[in-house]
């Protein structure tokens, strides 16, 4: 089996048997269309261990609309960092109940860790990988506790790290991440919106294409990436929930 190259290590056995998984998975499935694929990882494959994990952001509603036909019970984590911009909580509201998500739970950091680190609010200026860490990524590690796989709205086409995902995916926790839309274009997300009558965050008109916490967030300008806005002026692209714990240790943090 095939050692961890960054680490220049061998993978533990559980994790060379959840990627050989997730592999196996995204050979099983290939063939299967976005509905399908998620209706057979819900209901089947992970049933009633599964989370959906959503930003209410700017392509939310897709993936949102995608799982409430399935099953509008299914637990779906958002991560309330505190820093949001208010019309992401009100989107986040008026699209739970439009799509009659029955289990949308706002995942909130811990305050001590907060009050600890970043007394000032902040630190997204000075450490803005620690602050997406105490956040992001501490928070959805504690809500993904019970669970065996989370579903992502994540797409090659937004490019960098992205560029390359498969439908399936093993996480150095033993997890699996599911990420259905990997293959869906811009045009893809705008046709689906329209057809099925699915709001847009109320932020995209004002040119925010890529809709994170408000400090950390820009607008895109025409023939900029979409992700431009995100961390601008800086070598940060994302938030780090996706990123692995050995990613994290490199930079100092966990």
């Amino acid at each position: 089996m095939k050692g961890n190259e960054d680490a220049g290590v061998v993978d533990p056995p559980h994790m060379q048997r959840a990627r050989i998984r997730a592999e196996e998975l995204t050979n099983r499935y290939a063939d299967l269309d976005t509905f399908a694929f998620l209706e057979a990882m819900i209901v089947e494959t992970f049933c009633g261990r599964i989370a959906l994990t959503s930003s209410f952001g700017a392509e939310a509603a897709v993936l949102l609309h995608h799982v409430a036909q399935i099953d509008p019970a299914i637990p779906v984590l958002f991560l309330d960092t505190g820093k949001l911009f208010g019309e992401t909580l009100r989107y986040r509201d008026a699209l739970t109940k439009q799509l009659g998500l029955t289990d949308v739970r706002s995942i909130k950091p811990d305050p001590a860790r907060v009050d600890s680190l970043d007394t000032d609010g902040v630190l997204w200026y000075g450490n803005p990988e620690m602050c997406c860490y105490i956040r992001k990524v501490e928070p959805l590690q504690r809500a993904l506790e019970g669970f065996e796989s989370w579903i992502t709205g994540r797409k090659r086409y937004h490019g960098g790290e992205r560029g390359a995902l498969p439908r399936v995916e093993a996480t150095d926790d033993g997890r699996y991440r599911i990420n259905p839309l990997v293959s869906w274009t811009r045009e893809d997300i705008e046709a689906y919106r329209e057809r099925h009558a699915l709001p847009p965050h109320p932020l995209e008109e004002q040119g925010f294409l890529s809709i994170g916490c408000m400090p950390c967030t820009d607008r895109v300008a025409p023939g900029e990436d979409l992700r431009a806005g995100r961390w601008r002026g800086q070598a940060k692209t994302e938030c780090g929930i996706h990123l692995s714990a050995k990613r994290w240790r490199t930079i100092g943090i966990d």
